[in-house]
């Protein structure tokens, strides 16, 4: 198979935070590598580079090798392997960054020959997680991923560990000691789920409460930075509630934990609105495994709003990854309408043929939100029955369960009951319907 090496430049840049300040910390400057089998990984490479600026790492350079299957102890071949390091050292990398997953012996055996460290996608992507998390939900669980990918690359990850002390692919309660054993990682791992699970446990009886009150839950899903949290904060500030705005920022993963947020409408419908992390290529499944807890959600939602960017020309690569991880949880039969957003970037936008409902809209310039709007009531509030009942005043319990369960748009008092001008689930509806007047 013949092999070929693709590499660009990019310029130094400093890096300012929301305040407009240089930010002092460590500036890490990385190279880049992928392995080509059959697919082209142009897109990946490319994703890569985001996921890295993400991090806070600026990229000088890619090397893609076209090779038939990955060196057993190096990944990418031996020829390949002492350019990488050249170029690392004309460069003056700080870490060099695989696009696949490295066993411990690929990391250790690389860095001994690169001389620079070597981390995997995985270990970004885990690493942007724990900078990112900030619910003690989130970290935990970005702990527990982190020690499932360490525990097999003990080996490999103790000379990375010993030579570098921290920094990029070490970051958060990760094990940063040459001494740390298996039994003391093991140990950690069960005190961290039986923490989770208590927490999982707590969600169930709020769920259990939300659930009794009868409020529908609509499900932000999608590839990460297709806009979820802006349309969580559009949706909220046409119900005057811009206070309970979610972080949203321009890049991928900016945010990490689960939000949840009830909208009320004019109409005086109300649901639970809950934004999730978004979803990327090649997740590891140590992460996918560990945040179940949280993205348990969704299984629980009335609707999944499916994001897609369709400013961002691969949106059937996003749309078949999202159905992909929405499958590894037990979601893909879940109710869905596909919401192409930022449709301001590209007003000829012509969707794919997923076979699902969809609209187009924009959340950051307010296009066709009003149209959303009632394809969600249209979806979640579809077996609501409008109607007059009469309830008699000896049986309170029905006002009263009227009252919690029901949108009740009026009450008069009457001599032989309450009239109750209310909309009510169509099951409630079936037993109460002795008491429906004309």
């Amino acid at each position: 198979m013949q092999h070929s090496a693709v590499l660009c430049y990019t310029s130094h840049m400093l890096r300012f935070n929301e305040n407009n300040e240089i930010i002092t910390e460590e500036d890490y400057r990385a190279l880049l590598v992928g392995l080509q089998r059959r697919e082209d990984i142009s897109y990946s490479m490319e994703e890569l580079a985001g996921l890295a600026e993400a991090a806070n790492i600026q990229v000088l350079g890619k090397v893609v090798q076209v090779l038939e299957r990955p060196n057993t102890a190096t990944f990418i071949g031996k020829g390949k392997v002492e350019e990488v390091a050249e170029l690392a050292r004309n460069m003056d990398c700080d870490v060099v960054i695989f696009n696949d997953e490295l066993t411990g012996m690929q990391l250790r055996n690389l860095e001994d020959a690169i001389g620079v460290r070597v981390i995997d996608r995985t270990i970004l992507i885990l690493d942007i997680f724990a900078a990112r998390a900030d619910s003690k939900e989130g970290k935990l669980q970005v702990e527990l991923a982190q020690l499932k990918y360490r525990m097999p690359r003990l080996i490999g990850f103790g000379k990375s560990l010993s030579r570098l002390g921290g920094g990029i692919g070490t970051r958060g309660p990760g094990e940063k000691k040459l001494e740390t054993d298996r039994r003391h990682i093991e140990r950690r791992m069960d005190d961290i789920k039986d923490e989770l699970e208590q927490l999982r446990k707590t969600r169930g009886v709020q769920r259990q409460k939300r659930e009794k009150s009868g409020i529908p839950v609509v499900a932000l899903v999608g590839y990460t930075n297709s806009g979820k949290s802006a349309m969580m904060n559009r949706l909220l500030s046409i119900t005057d509630k811009e206070e309970k705005s979610v972080k949203e920022k321009d890049m991928l993963f900016a945010t990490l934990d689960t939000q949840q947020r009830s909208v009320k409408l004019d109409t005086n419908h109300e649901f639970i609105l809950v934004d999730t992390v978004g979803f990327v290529s090649k997740l590891p499944h140590s992460l996918v495994e560990a945040f179940k807890a949280t993205l348990e959600e969704v299984n629980y939602a009335d609707l999944l709003l499916h994001v897609v960017d369709a400013a961002y020309d691969e949106n059937l690569f996003h749309i078949n990854v999202t159905n992909q991880v929405l499958g590894e949880i037990g979601a893909a039969d879940k109710e869905k309408l596909m919401v192409f957003n930022k449709i301001d970037l590209n007003p000829d936008f012509e969707p794919p043929a997923t076979g699902e409902e969809h609209v187009f809209v924009s959340a950051k310039e307010n296009i066709n939100i009003d149209v959303l709007i009632e394809k969600i009531k249209e979806r979640i509030f579809a077996d609501k029955v409008r109607t007059k009942m009469l309830i008699p005043y000896t049986r309170g319990d029905i006002s009263s369960y009227l009252c919690e369960k029901a949108l009740v748009e009026s009450m008069e008092y009457l001599e032989n009951g309450t009239l109750f001008d209310v909309e009510l689930r169509q099951e409630d509806y079936q037993r109460y319907r002795e008491y429906e007047v004309i």
